[in-house]
């Protein structure tokens, strides 16, 4: 049962960051990483964070859009980076599976040397790294929170707590875009989809970081405190579960799976995953497009123009933003067996890494893949959301929030201008942004 993690009195930390963590290992222990050699193997981080990945996707798009790199830092992979190859592969989900059993769905691996009970302790099996049948089951759990009614429901929620932060942010004056929006509206959503304590939510942030971030399974001096943090969250959700058992079914997620057959029952490792999946899900991507949007709209203002001049265009405005900024850059799948890939010849247990962040720089699909166009007729194409029985459940809700956000922003005639520090995640996975100095003024 889900309720049997944690007996011990109940405890948590809110410090240090992951980013804060990293970065202070890299400063003591960044001479031993490792050394990224293959041209192509874009697990490397520095190209994200200093935002210099564009040419090396495009180069293996017009090249070799299926690819094999070896001798990385995450062992050897194919890269699969354009729209057509990775709606196929997503569109075979027995042959290209998702599973945890199998690697899961982040282009790491555990250390070799990890020992077999250690390894299963620290698994996290959730539902967006299942196959069917047991996906199917768990994510019919969670997809009522995310239908258009539900949505509905939310919008004027949404509305109000957009419009009382936006209405918080002082004009003429450089601050953090990142925190004082992007965070603080992403981790009142959860909140409230959670049930969760509205004085504590900052913790979502800090625990999606630490759970998101692919990079630290490079520092294995931080493998122990992730996982006790990761505890540490699953102990805070453990009591809110036991609380609400018992109680009447409600609308939040915890509820849900607490009145759910495929997901009353689960156990301690699979609870923390799923929880991990949701609020990544939920934060992360979220997030790190609202930062994204009003970046791209300061670089392109040209098309920041039409925004300010026509509202008409944010629904799909939101859609470009969307694909333009690409808050995850990558899923992985593993080969279940032998197969031929568009003339490339897989082998069972290959990893494959599914280039999102490149798919949507797809030339063949997106005229001017680099420029960001709020009219672009086909915007809707992007695989930012993923494709296939994986696509993301809380796609319609991440798109609300957005389009709340553009709607409020122009009700206010809000130009918000990148004056100060920008600071890009380290990451291979999570695409997006630290910190994004900003300074308002009026269109």
């Amino acid at each position: 049962m889900a309720t049997q993690i944690a007996d011990a009195p109940f405890k948590y930390r809110s410090s240090p960051t992951a980013t804060e963590a990293f970065e202070a290992w890299l400063k003591e222990y960044g001479q031993n990483l490792p050394v990224h050699t293959h041209p192509w193997d874009v697990s490397r981080s520095d190209i994200y964070v200093e935002d210099r990945w564009q040419p090396i996707f495009a180069e293996m798009r017009a090249q070799a859009p299926v690819n094999k790199v070896t001798g990385t830092p995450y062992g050897d992979y194919w890269n699969v980076t354009t729209v057509k190859t990775i709606q196929h592969v997503e569109s075979l989900p027995e042959l290209f599976s998702s599973s945890w059993q199998h690697g899961g769905i982040t282009i790491g691996d555990p250390p070799a040397d990890m020992t077999p009970e250690r390894l299963e302790e620290r698994r996290l099996p959730m539902f967006i790294a299942m196959d069917r049948p047991e996906h199917t089951g768990q994510r019919r759990t969670v997809a009522p929170a995310f239908t258009p009614g539900e949505i509905d429901k939310m919008a004027a929620e949404v509305r109000m707590r957009t419009a009382a932060t936006l209405d918080s942010l002082p004009w003429g004056e450089e601050f953090d875009w990142v925190d004082k929006v992007s965070i603080e509206l992403t981790t009142g959503m959860l909140a409230i989809l959670f049930g969760f304590p509205w004085e504590d939510r900052r913790l979502l942030t800090f625990w999606s970081d630490w759970a998101g971030d692919v990079e630290l399974g490079l520092a294995r001096e931080l493998a122990d405190t992730r996982h006790e943090i990761l505890l540490e969250m699953a102990s805070y959700f453990q009591r809110l579960w036991v609380e609400r058992t018992g109680a009447p079914p409600s609308r939040d997620l915890i509820s849900m799976m607490i009145h759910s057959d495929a997901m009353n029952h689960m156990s301690p490792q699979e609870f923390m995953g799923n929880l991990v999946l949701l609020i990544v899900g939920g934060n992360d991507t979220t997030r790190n497009t609202m930062s994204g949007i009003v970046h791209a709209l300061d670089k392109f203002q040209d098309q920041r123009a039409i925004f300010e001049a026509d509202p008409s265009v944010i629904p799909n405005a939101v859609q470009e933003c969307i694909r333009y900024v690409t808050p995850l850059a990558h899923m992985r799948r593993t080969a279940t067996d032998d197969a031929d890939l568009f003339g490339n010849q897989i082998k069972k247990g290959d990893k494959l890494i599914l280039w999102y962040l490149s798919a949507n720089r797809d030339e063949t699909v997106f005229e001017n893949p680099d420029k960001l166009i709020v009219t672009r007729e086909n915007a809707r194409r992007h695989l930012s959301f993923g494709y296939g029985i994986h696509r993301c459940v809380g796609a319609r809700l991440a798109e609300l929030q957005l389009k709340i956000l553009l709607e409020e922003m122009h009700e206010r005639r809000m130009r918000v201008n990148v004056t100060g520090k920008v600071e890009r995640v380290r990451a291979n996975f999570v695409h997006g942004f630290r910190k994004l100095g900003v300074t308002l003024s009026k269109f």
